[in-house]
């Protein structure tokens, strides 16, 4: 795994044996970030990273200049590899909260120009996730839910999906709040 843009560019992160995850693919990331790249001002974002896993989205995010970033991980040892690997690269805008996601989405009160999801492709409510992220009012007027997922999941009926694009295996899909 490795830092794709930013100032950490090329950077790579070596998760180890005790981290059993999937981690965004390099290419999927790319793309991603050449989309946001390419239609945003992504260093002025504060950003929600859910399901961070090994934080990988967020240092990209991180590295691009991002003001905020907020990752949102349960698993303690998850936890302490990204709050580490921050450090290590003075990811000082990364704050790593350890917590369910779906309590954390109940309780919180910040906005945010981005939420980014990751979920385990195998979760049995990942449909839920976007009217969820979307209802709970969290991200700007202008912000944007990105949920990445696996085939078996299509969300082309939900009227608030804007954008889908697929990378290898790795879906995401593009979702903006109601006006």
């Amino acid at each position: 795994m490795r830092i794709i843009c930013g100032e950490n560019k090329g950077k790579h992160i070596a998760t180890g044996k005790k981290l059993t995850l999937r981690p965004t693919t390099d290419f999927a990331k790319e793309g991603l970030f050449n989309i946001l790249s390419n239609r945003y001002d992504v260093p002025s974002f504060e950003v929600l990273d859910l399901f961070s896993g090994t934080g990988s989205i967020s240092y990209e995010f991180a590295s691009r200049g991002c003001r905020v970033v907020h990752a949102v991980e349960m698993d303690p040892r998850h936890v302490a590899f990204i709050r580490a690997t921050a450090k290590k690269f003075s990811f000082h805008q990364i704050r790593v909260i350890r917590d369910d996601v779906f309590h954390f989405l109940s309780i919180c009160k910040a906005l945010y120009d981005i939420v980014f999801a990751d979920p385990p492709y195998e979760l049995s409510n990942i449909e839920k996730i976007p009217t969820l992220v979307l209802e709970r009012e969290i991200l700007k007027p202008d912000g944007i839910l990105i949920l990445e997922h696996s085939k078996r999941n299509d969300f082309s009926g939900h009227e608030q999906l804007f954008d889908h694009r697929r990378y290898g295996n790795v879906h995401f899909s593009f979702f903006k709040r109601k006006k």
